[in-house]
C-alpha cells in the first residue's frame, strides 16, 4: 500500500495549487481519502475527506468555499484543488487512506474535524507555500 502525493510549490497569494495524490497497492475508490496539512510544530490537522462511494465531502471550516477534493478511480488518483490561496494555508500536505470507506467527522465545540487516528497509510507529504 503507498500514498504518493505531489503538485505542492510556491504560489502567491490568492493563487492556485492542485495537489495529487496517487495510490498503488489497493483500490483507492473503495477507500475514504483525506487530504491532511501539518505546520512545523503542530499536529496534523484534517483539511479535506472524500468516502468511498460519493456523498459529500468533508471540508474544515478554513478551507470550505476554497478547496475541492475529488477522485479520478480510473487513475487511482485524488486531487486536491486549492483556489484562493492565503499564507496561513501554507503547510506541508499529506494524503491518507482511511481505515474504511466512510469519511468520519467528529465535532467538539462548535467545530468539525477529521482525526488522522482513523488513517492507516499515508504519504509522503508536499509543501505548499504561499507568498508573494
Amino acid at each position: 500500500v503507498q500514498l504518493q502525493a505531489s503538485g505542492g510549490g510556491l504560489v502567491q497569494p490568492g493563487g492556485s495549487l492542485r495537489l495529487s495524490c496517487t495510490a498503488s497497492g489497493f483500490t483507492s475508490e473503495y477507500y475514504a481519502i483525506g487530504w491532511f496539512r501539518q505546520y512545523p510544530g503542530k499536529e496534523r490537522e484534517g483539511v479535506a475527506c472524500t468516502s468511498s462511494g460519493g456523498g459529500s465531502p468533508y471540508y474544515a471550516d478554513s478551507v470550505k468555499g476554497r478547496f475541492t477534493i475529488s477522485r479520478d478511480n480510473a487513475k487511482n488518483t485524488i486531487y486536491l484543488q486549492m483556489n484562493s490561496l492565503k499564507p496561513e494555508d501554507a503547510a506541508v500536505y499529506y494524503c491518507a487512506r482511511d481505515k474504511g470507506p466512510t469519511c468520519f467527522v467528529y465535532y467538539s465545540g462548535g467545530n468539525s474535524y477529521t482525526d488522522a487516528g482513523d488513517f492507516d497509510s499515508w504519504g509522503q507529504g508536499t509543501l505548499v507555500t504561499v507568498s508573494s
